[in-house]
This record gives C-alpha cells, structure tokens and sequence, in this order.
C-alpha cells in the first residue's frame, strides 16, 4: 500500500508541480500565489491539447479567457494591489 501511495504522490507532483513562494509571508500573498500556479499549470495543459488538435485556437482562447477572469476576481478579492 505504501508503494501505492508514492506512485500516486510522485504522479501528483508531475502533473501538478508547485514552486516555493519567495513573497513577503501574508495569507493573502499565499493563497493569491497558489492560485497562480494553478492557473498556469492549467493554461499550459490547454496549450497543449491545442498544439496537439485536440482543442481548437477559439476554445484554446476562450477557456484561458474563463481562466483569466477567476484569476483577476481571486486578486480582487483577496484585495492585492
């Protein structure tokens, strides 16, 4: 069972990689900066399946778009300037 759950761990950090943060220590840094990188994490999986045919250019664009306004919305209220 111990093995199984390594491969699953070392599996979720290939496909969900995270960076440390270097910011100034706030909850609010934090929680913006994680949100961050799963936005990134997931435009570059979209880039992907759109390289790869499986998404066109205008779905690749407007699920990015969707993603952008979370992100900008998760800024706002997390009030960071």
């Amino acid at each position: 069972m111990n093995q199984h759950s390594n491969f699953l761990s070392e599996i979720s950090d290939f496909l969900y990689p995270r960076s440390p943060y270097y910011g100034q220590f706030e909850p609010e840094s934090l929680t913006f900066n994680a949100h961050l990188q799963d936005f990134s994490q997931r435009v570059d999986y979209i880039c992907s399946l759109q390289t790869g045919g499986k998404l066109s250019s205008q779905e690749a664009y407007h699920q990015i778009h969707i993603l952008w306004k979370q992100l900008k919305m998760t800024k706002k209220q997390l009030s960071i300037h």
